[in-house]
């Protein structure tokens, strides 16, 4: 496997985990409010790295206020985009460092790669934080882990629809 693959093997995971970890929002009796904010975020902050990345995206905060009725939406867009961005990406271009403004207004750079791992890796910290969420609330959190993800074969069928 080719680290193209990988990275879209990867993306690919982390847009099934984050539609699993909305789904447990959707099925819970009360889902927590803190925890809709943080299934937001995951949102909010994946359009704001794929516009670092040079990618149209919606202008939406970091931290913005959706309602769990366009979270659905906004996920399978997230997945439709970053499907069509890796399709565009060439090995060589993935130590090309890229120059932005954090949310704090400090500037960095960062490869495209160390981007890209970010973003999974930051999507599933947040995913953590709804999963502990539900179950303080008495709720079931989703099993989103890569292994249960590989194991049921839902890498194989490629990305969520």
């Amino acid at each position: 496997m080719n680290v193209i693959e990988r990275l879209n093997q990867e993306l690919s995971y982390n847009a099934w985990a984050n539609r699993e970890a909305l789904r447990s929002l959707l099925t819970a009796r009360t889902a927590p409010e803190r925890a809709l904010a943080v299934m937001a975020h995951i949102i909010g902050a994946e359009w704001l790295w794929l516009r670092r990345l040079g990618q149209p995206s919606p202008l939406m905060e970091v931290w913005p206020t959706l309602p769990m009725t366009q979270c659905e939406g906004q996920l399978r867009e997230l997945s439709r985009t970053w499907q069509a961005w890796l399709d565009g990406l060439s090995p060589e271009s993935l130590g090309e460092p890229i120059r932005y403004t954090n949310s704090k207004g400090e500037e960095w750079s960062n490869t495209v790669a160390d981007m890209l791992t970010h973003v999974v890796l930051h999507s599933s910290y947040h995913r953590g934080q709804v999963a502990s969420l539900l179950g303080r609330a008495g709720e079931a959190a989703a099993y989103s882990d890569y292994i249960e993800c590989v194991r049921r074969g839902y890498l194989r069928s490629g990305w969520p629809a």
